[in-house]
């Protein structure tokens, strides 16, 4: 059996990777002053956050068009015998629907959708590992049953600047992003049944980035070896030093650096920060 691995854009795999893994890509998109752009494919992380800084309206996200799901699954079942679709969290987008429903509308091919329940490179950990196990020949069945497993060990937790992109956005309850800005905290957010919650009020950005290292800290004891990555709203730097002092620290990690696109940026704001794991 031949499995064709599919994610969305939101996972930020890199191009190099997408191309040695053979992942296919369907792109969200984020509109800028009435302009559509195809993330990963017509702009940039950084080309982004330079044009919403002149924008006069908020940037608006847009889920893949069915359709386009429909033309990748017919063009898949031309040379494999099955395809596992991977996308962001159905609490905050309707991606993993459309291929839902585009599966249904494909024929000749089996197509799982599977809902990562999260975004960004963490979601990204479930599609590398999937498209690991199918390049080595496992079935969709296999691979569904080891992402279900992986999914007990996946943690991940960000640290906004400002709480007005996810309220306006309609990503976080108007009630957290008032709280957190009458007092000006830092919050540390999560996934929690597929939606971004509070994790805990932190009132400094130092505090809330070492209360993640804290979280990481305490898989890092329970497990010889995991895969964790820093993500970064346009702060690359800072993202650096922060993976480079992690790195240092916890030797049984094995860290790497990513970002927040146009899409979860436009929720999250420049300047945001991440940090997620998983047991290797």
């Amino acid at each position: 059996m031949r499995t064709a691995i599919v994610t969305d854009s939101t996972a930020y795999i890199t191009a190099e990777e997408r191309a040695r893994l053979n992942i296919h890509m369907i792109p969200l998109s984020v509109n800028i002053s009435g302009q559509l752009f195809a993330e990963e494919v017509d702009i940039t992380a950084s080309e982004f956050y330079d044009k919403v800084r002149g924008a006069k309206e908020f940037p608006k996200t847009t889920q893949p068009p069915i359709g386009e799901f429909v033309a990748l699954f017919d063009e898949l079942a031309k040379d494999y015998d099955e395809i596992i679709s991977i996308h962001l969290s159905s609490g905050i987008s309707g991606t993993y629907q459309g291929a839902v429903q585009a599966g249904e509308m494909v024929e000749g091919i089996n197509v799982y959708a599977f809902d990562s329940e999260i975004s960004c490179a963490v979601q990204g950990f479930y599609v590398l590992r999937a498209a690991e196990m199918a390049k080595e020949g496992h079935s969709a069945k296999d691979i569904l049953a080891a992402l279900a497993d992986m999914q007990k060990f996946i943690r991940a937790y960000f640290i906004v600047d400002d709480l007005a992109h996810l309220q306006r956005g309609g990503r976080l309850s108007s009630a957290a992003a008032l709280i957190g800005g009458l007092l000006q905290v830092k919050p540390v957010l999560h996934f929690v049944d597929k939606v971004i919650v509070p994790f805990e009020k932190i009132r400094t950005r130092k505090k809330a980035l070492k209360r993640a290292e804290e979280l990481l800290a305490e898989d890092a004891k329970k497990y010889a070896a995991m895969d964790a990555v820093v993500i970064h709203g346009n702060c690359p730097a800072e993202a650096q030093e922060w993976l480079e002092q992690l790195a240092a620290t916890y030797p049984n990690v094995n860290f790497k650096l990513s970002y927040f696109g146009p899409v979860i940026g436009t929720h999250l704001g420049e300047g945001s920060m991440g940090l997620g794991w998983t047991k290797k």
